[in-house]
């Protein structure tokens, strides 16, 4: 069957577009999603004991007036609203995030160093090449040492010296010497900083209620468990794994683009294959911890770049929304997230008690609260976070204007593989905006091919 508009994926982005082509009065379109569910990396599941989990730490919050009412439309209210409460695990103690705004919790030797790395002469003043030069000249040596350069490599699974910054924008607090002594001297925190500081959750059903319900809306249009085999851009067909073939004007793509343009295409040329392979990813375990005791904790998530734990986040996801726990209100959810990549191997098979001892390391949990875990539950997620590294940019560069002059556009966390746009709202957007600009030609504005 032929279609104006065949979309690849029932993510956020996926899902953006249909709802906006559906909105602009499109009905020629079709929407091919892998799994039985929509979602992508925005789903939840529930456990067999009625721990609902997240793939990952995410949080509602927006740039964009559209997705807002979205959320409003899709989850009618049933949501709750959080005041951001996160800490930093190191030497031992607690700092709050954002560690480089509150040295001042350090011991007296660790700080000092945090603030010498921050004195006028300590700073390189020479462009930086790679995102562990601009740590270091942005933050310098102490901060470096402590938090930054352990803990990105803890997230990334990637050395930072074989990352660019260009991603940074709002993602990294920056910080000054006035400030860094200011919060010393007079004891004073700096907590609010960032996009995050408020946060809205589902009330019911994780993340993924927001796009269960958005997927409802556009359901005639989604075709489930259907895996795509081979996009032929000459004949501007994408044929399933079950053979079936679906024809396309415009073809938008929410999948990897390196699997797209190394795998799906039917005669990709060298130098897209080349394209793909320079693209980098690392891999994430999100391993769950359910507990039937209770303990007063009003912290939302902890970053963790120490080395006596496997995990780089925990979130206390109990504290999300009450229906996240068998008992609403009752127990605890630890979700733990953990990195791994061909740079930093981890032992797959014994993570889950790699990540229980680092629970106990961290204090986290006490030793005899292992007693009380009744649920430990994981999902290994082979592609966890695009990585901004160093070739990406000229990766995108040739990649992106070959696939449009097919007619295949490439959008999405790792569509697109631009991590600086990835939330869940820019995510969603992404497709909005694309939709927008097959109707009416509008440009896209969150998403740039440069």
């Amino acid at each position: 069957m032929k279609y104006r508009y065949v979309i690849i994926g029932a993510g956020p982005t996926g899902l953006g577009a249909a709802r906006r082509l559906s909105e602009l009065g499109e009905k020629s379109f079709l929407v091919l999603e892998k799994n039985s569910w929509a979602g992508g990396l925005a789903s939840s599941f529930t456990d067999s004991k009625g721990f609902t989990w997240d793939i990952g730490g995410h949080v509602m919050f927006s740039h964009y007036d559209y997705y807002d009412k979205m959320i409003e439309d899709v989850l009618k209210g049933e949501y709750i609203e959080h005041l951001r409460e996160s800490w930093v695990r190191i030497l031992q103690s607690w700092v709050p995030y954002p560690f480089q705004n509150n040295i001042r919790y350090l011991p007296n030797q660790e700080k000092w160093e945090c603030v010498r790395g921050l004195l006028p002469g300590e700073r390189s003043e020479d462009k930086p090449n790679n995102f562990l030069e601009w740590i270091h000249s942005i933050f310098g040596k102490g901060i470096a040492k402590h938090f930054m350069e352990p803990y990105n490599y803890k997230v990334w699974a990637t050395r930072p010296e074989n990352m660019s910054f260009s991603w940074i924008g709002e993602r990294v607090s920056v910080v000054d010497l006035r400030s860094v002594l200011k919060n010393i001297l007079l004891e004073q925190d700096q907590l609010s900083w960032g996009p995050n500081n408020k946060f809205k959750f589902p009330l019911k059903g994780g993340t993924g209620a927001i796009f269960k319900n958005l997927a409802e809306t556009v359901s005639e249009y989604i075709k489930y468990d259907t895996n795509v085999a081979v996009i032929d851009p000459q004949a501007k067909t994408v044929t399933d794994t079950k053979g079936n073939s679906y024809e396309y004007e415009h073809l938008l793509n929410t999948g990897p683009i390196d699997i797209l343009a190394s795998r799906w295409l039917a005669t990709p040329s060298t130098q897209l294959i080349n394209a793909a392979q320079a693209l980098k990813h690392n891999s994430v375990i999100v391993a769950g911890i359910g507990l039937s005791s209770s303990k007063p904790d009003s912290r939302c998530w902890m970053y963790f770049p120490e080395n006596d734990n496997p995990f780089y986040r925990i979130t206390n996801f109990h504290n999300y929304s009450p229906n996240n726990t068998p008992q609403p209100g009752k127990g605890r959810a630890l979700m733990c997230e953990v990195s791994y990549s061909n740079d930093k191997v981890i032992d797959k098979n014994n993570i889950m008690r790699e990540v229980e001892d680092g629970l106990v390391n961290t204090a986290m949990l006490k030793e005899e609260d292992r007693k009380d875990i009744i649920s430990r539950w994981s999902i290994n997620v082979d592609y966890g976070y695009p990585i901004p590294c160093l070739q990406r940019d000229e990766a995108l560069k040739v990649l992106q204007p070959a696939l449009e002059s097919m007619d295949i556009y490439s959008r999405g966390r790792f569509g697109g593989w631009k991590y600086e746009v990835s939330n869940m709202d820019h995510s969603v957007m992404q497709g909005v905006e694309w939709a927008e600009r097959m109707i009416n030609a509008q440009p896209e504005t969150t998403y740039r091919i440069s």
